[in-house]
């Protein structure tokens, strides 16, 4: 049986009107295709809805068993057309957003005020994640949209740039270092260098410049998340090299951040979708605030 939603709306208006002519009219459709639907519905169901006579029509018992089934159908229609139209109207959905930390911490709030204000309605939670599963996160489908560092190789996605980045160094607030107005990599490894975990996009970067610079530190710690380095940088256990939208953050750790000289660390930061999962109507309007408030920018 493959009844559809026509024939069980016209079967519960004529319910509730018990009359073909009042449920035709509130129906929109002529007496004659009301009654056809009736019929064939029937057919379908296998015996008779209703009980009809030249004065009255009336729901047989197998037709009120039915009737609250049939209205419990297409109050679940209603309501689902209704949600999907407040989705497309952007007032209600969600939105599944990976990020790294370093953004997520920094630059993301104030762009999901933004939002927020825009689209009260509109749910977003925040994956704040290392750059590799954000990407990750992206290609499988677990994320709407990703936003990092721009890897070497995209793997599939599509990237919508809206800064660049460039690294700065931290060091110890009290550190004769710190008030210098640029930092060579020479004195900065001349600190024991607190690096992120090996294997990371940041790590590479950073152990590519020092070989460029042709230096090494001379003590290595390793931590796995920025606000870690930060913390350890300003108690005096060594330097690093951060991403410079992270300065806000050092300095309020009580970390010192100085700009550096050759070789630089430049990267940068986007939003990453993939094409096999196209993003939401939601979504999208994310990335036009995102886009609004970072795109032609140097920096957050």
């Amino acid at each position: 049986m493959d009844l559809s939603l026509r024939q069980i709306r016209a079967f519960a208006t004529l319910a509730q009107c018990n009359s073909f002519a009042e449920a035709s009219e509130q129906l929109h459709i002529t007496q004659p295709a009301l009654s056809t639907a009736i019929k064939n519905m029937e057919i379908q169901a296998g015996g008779k809805l209703f009980n009809r006579s030249t004065r009255r029509i009336e729901l047989t018992a197998e037709g009120r068993d039915f009737l609250p089934v049939a209205r419990r159908l297409i109050d679940a229609y209603d309501a689902a057309l209704d949600d999907l139209g407040r989705a497309f109207r952007l007032q209600q959905g969600r939105i599944q957003v990976a990020v790294m930390p370093s953004f997520a911490m920094n630059a993301l709030p104030g762009a999901l005020k933004h939002f927020r204000d825009a689209h009260p309605g509109i749910n977003v939670s925040v994956l704040d994640i290392v750059m590799e599963d954000t990407l990750q996160a992206v290609r499988d489908g677990d994320a709407d949209l990703g936003i990092t560092f721009e890897p070497e190789q995209l793997m599939g996605l599509e990237f919508i740039p809206l800064f660049s980045d460039r690294f700065t160094a931290v060091v110890p607030a009290h550190s004769p270092l710190a008030e210098q107005s640029s930092l060579a990599w020479q004195a900065l490894c001349e600190l024991p260098f607190i690096a992120m975990n090996r294997g990371s996009w940041t790590r590479t970067r950073t152990e590519r410049a020092m070989q460029d610079a042709g230096v090494s530190p001379v003590q290595l710690l390793e931590a796995t998340q920025l606000a870690t380095i930060g913390r350890m940088v300003a108690t005096g256990l060594g330097g690093s090299v951060v991403p410079s939208l992270c300065s806000a953050q050092m300095t309020e750790l009580g970390a010192r951040c100085v700009p550096l000289a050759q070789p630089l660390i430049e990267a940068r930061v986007g939003i990453f979708v993939s094409p096999r999962h196209p993003p939401s109507t939601a979504a999208a309007a994310l990335i036009e605030v995102l886009l609004a408030t970072f795109g032609s920018a140097t920096g957050p």
